[in-house]
């Protein structure tokens, strides 16, 4: 890699072209505009320029006395698409935004880095290649974990080609120099780095807690994994010796010996904490034990439930607080165990009704009710019912005091940097989202029962433990057969990518990171996790701008799915009407946060907008023609007017791009070439050329603000605006690099 950034950073190939202009039109522009024979050539120019690397640039950039924006950085790290298969229009989206935003800073002289990169997404990554073996009869356990893991990377490897090949496309400028993988070697240091670190600080732990078990996909998931659903279900309630007790879930209740109640509910005030009780059960008689706590909702039911610690977080939570038995009554796929009786080895929901009529016959069913909606959590990458387990797995400790960061957690370093404004959210009201979402932060489980992905850097052997960056030299130890929550590593992109743990030049000139541009739904996921990591191992907060987007949704407004069969292939879209019509339709009008709807027409019309340039640059070159392009030219009173008008949209646009209004200002630039440009400026030229009047102003004027207007569109439209910039009689080198208009 480094040889290959040297060898760019020597300078950028001679790309130029300057034609007089009595040589005529380029031939190319007698023709209707034809994305599919531009933009591949355009995208392989840029590459080959090296320009995509920060070290490359046209002088002026490497000028203080011309470049306000001298050795400046704008980072971006892309947010790396899942290795689990191809592109959707949500990256598309995601991705034509992040280049608008990189093209802009570059063309305004800043040393711009965008690092490109996959992540391994361990959990889909491996269902995925699970579900490619059963298709051909084999089962990842019967092949074993050394020759399963070299099938997942055949696979990834696939993927990752794909992906970079999509991303090129599009018109993406990445420096593939620094691409990077969540699971190659530099980001499993950094992970085994990290790790080590967090144990050393006794932030990781071993423990028997409660988790959310995904029998499914048998393994454990995290809380932002889960996708409630709510479905119509039955609501029972049954006697339970004294009192009445209800539960959507009753073949879970075998094991129930606390029977809980608010202590200011007056209508059990003759209980006692502590006080104890027979009641016949499921399977005979049981010794139940009253709980008072505040915990109970006195509104909902009978104010009265009974709690099952093995299968409840918030039982779990109970439990611990008063010290109380915790028995298992589901096993890990799904099923009753002896506990349950004569119901013993049944999967949970056949054994519902069964239970309900036993309990029926012994006359403790009070009544049912038909309409309930309960919130099932379920699986986001398997979709299977979520069974809560206490297990032994390693978690990290988010409310432990750190001598090293001041004797604050980690929960109060992710607080720190977003509440004293370090960290811009946008949009602002995901803020207190945010500050929400950390108040109620739990301990986060962070081992995986997968094969695929960073193994747990911890060896066992007899009673001993052995946590470290490597394994231990002496033989006989074992490493922990789980592996890392994916978000584990993600969490460490902004860094790990830039070279972290060593010391590099990447992460002195290029951390913190600009700005992060994920969709809304991974708020918690990953960009709460990256400013936990930061804030930890570097001291630093890893962004500076978190630009949420929306969701894109069909016209309907449905998620793309493959279940409802509305998926639209992005690649399909640009090859029939170009990457800049799609490109537009995903930034016009779309805000930060905002969900959207796709609408092909929409792409349809920027098609159009392309031909209209296109059309529009045919008839400007077509009328300077033998015009000196350099002889001082003054303009008209109309003329002065309308150069005036589009310097005020200049400065006005300027603005708003560091604002991160990319969606306003597309618009802006789409509405001024269409109804200005070309409807006003080139209609009324037109009159004055045939009417010899001030052609020289209005020949000056639509050529000038065609140069313009095509600098400031590079960002959204870079391939269309890159070919005509090259057809410009006074053009040199590429437009990627000219500097922003001012």
């Amino acid at each position: 890699m480094d040889s290959v950034r040297n060898s760019r950073a020597s300078g950028p190939k001679d790309s130029s072209k300057t034609s007089a202009i009595s040589n005529g039109m380029d031939e190319k522009l007698l023709k209707p505009y034809d994305p599919k024979n531009t933009e591949e050539r355009i995208y392989k120019l840029w590459e080959e320029s090296g320009f995509f690397a920060p070290e490359a640039h046209p002088p002026w950039v490497d000028n203080p006395s011309t470049n306000p924006n001298f050795r400046e950085p704008f980072t971006i790290v892309l947010p790396p698409p899942n290795a689990t298969g191809v592109l959707h229009l949500g990256h598309t989206l995601e991705v034509s935004m992040q280049d608008t935003m990189i093209r802009y800073n570059r063309m305004q002289g800043k040393k711009t880095l965008w690092l490109p990169g996959t992540d391994h997404a361990a959990i889909a990554t491996d269902s995925k290649v699970t579900k490619i073996l059963e298709k051909e009869g084999l089962r990842k356990k019967d092949i074993g974990r050394e020759k399963f893991l070299k099938r997942v990377e055949e696979f990834v490897e696939e993927s990752r080609k794909i992906i970079a090949s999509q991303l090129r496309k599009i018109g993406a400028s990445l420096d593939w120099s620094r691409e990077a993988f969540t699971l190659d070697d530099k980001r499993n240091l950094a992970v085994r780095t990290a790790f080590k670190q967090m144990y050393d600080d006794g932030l990781i732990y071993r423990s028997h807690r409660i988790v959310n078990w995904d029998p499914k996909g048998q393994t454990v998931i995290s809380d932002d994994e889960i996708v409630y659903e709510e479905r119509k279900t039955k609501f029972y309630t049954f006697k339970y010796g004294p009192f009445e007790i209800g539960t959507a879930r009753p073949e879970t209740k075998f094991g129930d010996k606390y029977v809980v109640m608010h202590p200011n509910d007056k209508r059990y005030k003759k209980w006692k904490h502590g006080d104890k009780m027979t009641v016949e059960w499921i399977n005979g008689l049981i010794q139940a034990t009253v709980v008072k706590d505040e915990m109970i909702d006195m509104e909902f039911g009978t104010g009265v439930m009974t709690i099952t610690p093995w299968h409840s977080h918030e039982d779990f939570v109970l439990a611990e607080k008063y010290k109380l038995e915790k028995e298992q009554i589901i096993d890990r796929y799904g099923k009753l165990l002896p506990i349950a009786g004569e119901f013993a080895g049944m999967k949970i929901a056949d054994a519902r009704e069964k239970v309900i009529e036993k309990l029926k016959t012994k006359g403790l069913l009070v009544s049912i009710d038909e309409n309930y909606v309960n919130r099932i959590a379920t699986a986001e990458r398997t979709g299977g019912i979520i069974e809560p387990q206490i297990m032994l797995q390693w978690f990290v400790d988010v409310n432990k005091k750190i001598k090293s960061r001041g004797d604050k957690s980690l929960k109060e370093l992710m607080l720190k940097p977003v509440r004293e404004g370090k960290i811009k959210i946008l949009p602002e009201h995901f803020e207190k989202v945010y500050f929400n979402w950390l108040e109620n932060l739990r301990d986060w489980c962070i081992s995986r029962q997968i094969w695929y992905g960073h193994r747990i850097p911890v060896w066992y052997l007899n009673n001993e433990v052995y946590c470290g960056i490597d394994a231990p030299k002496e033989s006989g130890w074992v490493q922990d057969e789980d592996t890392l929550d994916t978000w584990f590593s993600s969490g460490l992109w902004t860094f790990s990518t830039l070279g972290w743990p060593e010391k590099t030049e990447d992460l002195k000139n290029f951390h913190p990171t600009s700005v992060i541009n994920p969709g809304y739904e991974i708020l918690f996921f990953w960009v709460a996790r990256m400013i936990l990591m930061s804030q930890y191992l570097i001291g630093e907060i890893p962004f500076k701008t978190v630009y949420l987007h929306g969701i894109l949704r069909d016209a309907k407004g449905q998620k793309f799915s493959k279940s409802l069969g509305n998926g639209v292939d992005p690649i399909e879209v640009i090859e029939t009407y170009g990457a800049d019509a799609l490109r537009m339709a995903m930034i016009v009008g779309i805000g930060p946060g905002a969900d959207s709807k796709f609408d092909i027409q929409k792409v349809k019309a920027y098609g159009k907008f392309s031909n209209k340039i296109w059309n529009a640059t045919r008839f400007v070159l077509d009328n300077v023609q033998n015009f000196d392009l350099l002889s001082p030219v003054v303009y008209d009173e109309e003329d002065k007017k309308s150069d005036e008008e589009l310097k005020a949209l200049i400065k006005e646009i300027t603005k708003e791009m560091d604002e991160y209004k990319f969606y306003i200002v597309a618009e802006k630039l789409y509405h001024y070439f269409w109804h200005t440009f070309a409807d006003v400026i080139i209609e009324r030229s037109k009159k004055k050329i045939l009417e010899n009047r001030n052609a020289d102003s209005a020949k000056r004027l639509f050529y000038t603000q065609l140069t313009i207007l095509l600098t400031a569109l590079h960002p959204f439209m870079p391939f269309i605006t890159e070919e005509i910039w090259s057809m410009l009689p006074e053009s040199k080198g590429l437009l990627m690099v000219k500097k922003w208009p001012s």
